[in-house]
Parts: structure tokens; C-alpha cells; sequence
């Protein structure tokens, strides 16, 4: 006899359910692990998976996992946003994530929060800096419009100059003038 004979017709309903439930299970284990692969893209490795042997000699995934990378992009907070935004989506792209998938999105919400945080400093920062340099420039513009009207000025002087050294030498001839009782005698 051969060893289906042996079994019972129960036991083969048994069986059967055994070989659905399996089946079923390795399709939803297959597809949230391919969920998690491809939301993740590089951050995400390949899906691994734990498996079950059914009464049909068949293997069945009963469970998975993907590995994905949660770490910061050391010094580029605008790189980091964007890793942990996609990791967080990675996260829950199944149908119905598991516990852990919630740890790692909740894990990837805090990282990306703190690179939002370093974001706006650094934009602060630029901005601060943006500001020092138009002061700076706008100080550069007075100082060199300044030194423009003193360039005019100073021709301005020197004819001045010019024209002062006729009455240096009026100042030098009333110099030589005979005393002011010398000069009434004279009138008188």
C-alpha cells in the first residue's frame, strides 16, 4: 500500500488546510518584506526569510525581514531628511506593519526631525551670515562714495589754495606799511 492510502480522508482535510494556511502566509510574508525592499531602494537590503516544510514537502515563508539602514548622513542634514523620510516610508509600506516596523519608523521620525533641526540652523546661520555681508558691502559702498566726494572736494581746495596765495601777499605789503601814526600824519 501506498502512504496516501494510509492517510484518512480527515487527515488529508487536515492536510489540505495546513497547505492553504502555509500557502497564504508565504504570500503575505513575501509581500510585506517586498514592500519594505522596494520603498527602501538602497537603504533597504534584501528580503531574508524563515521557513516551514507543509505536509507537501513544499517550503512555506512563515516570516522575513529586511535590514535598512537608519544611520544619519554624518555632516549633511539635508541628506538625512531625505534618507529618514524614505526609511520612515519604507517602514510602513506593507499593508499592515508589524511592531517592529513602527520602531524603525518611529526611530527614523526622531532622525529626521533632528536634521530638520540642524537644517534651520544652518539656515538661520546663512542668513546671519547673508545680512553681516550686505552690511559689509553697503559700508564698502559709503566708504568709497565718501572717499569719490572728498576726491572732488580736494580740487576744490587746492584752487582754493590758489587763489589764497594773492592775499598772502597783500597780508605781506600791508606788512611793510609805516606804522598807523605814521599814516595820520600822512592824511593829515
Amino acid at each position: 500500500m501506498s502512504g496516501d492510502a494510509a492517510v484518512s480522508p480527515q487527515q488529508q482535510a487536515q492536510q489540505q488546510q495546513q497547505i492553504t494556511e502555509l500557502a497564504s502566509r508565504d504570500r503575505e510574508v513575501r509581500n510585506h518584506e517586498q514592500a519594505h525592499a522596494a520603498v527602501g531602494g538602497s537603504y533597504a537590503g534584501a528580503p531574508t526569510y524563515s521557513f516551514k516544510r507543509g505536509p507537501d514537502g513544499q517550503t512555506y515563508a512563515v516570516s522575513g525581514e529586511v535590514s535598512i539602514d537608519v544611520s544619519p548622513i554624518p555632516n549633511d542634514p539635508a541628506a538625512t531628511l531625505r534618507k529618514m523620510e524614505l526609511v520612515q516610508q519604507a517602514a510602513l509600506a506593507p499593508a499592515e506593519p508589524s511592531a517592529q516596523d513602527l520602531r524603525v519608523a518611529a526611530q527614523a521620525q526622531v532622525l529626521a526631525a533632528q536634521a530638520r533641526s540642524e537644517l534651520a540652523a544652518l539656515q538661520r546661520e546663512e542668513v546671519a551670515v547673508a545680512a553681516e555681508e550686505r552690511k559689509a558691502e553697503a559700508l564698502a559702498r559709503k566708504e568709497q562714495e565718501q572717499a569719490e566726494r572728498e576726491e572732488q572736494v580736494e580740487p576744490e581746495v587746492a584752487q582754493q589754495n590758489v587763489d589764497l596765495t594773492p592775499n598772502l601777499q597783500l597780508y605781506r605789503r600791508l606788512s611793510q606799511l609805516q606804522e598807523p601814526a605814521a599814516l595820520v600824519d600822512l592824511i593829515a
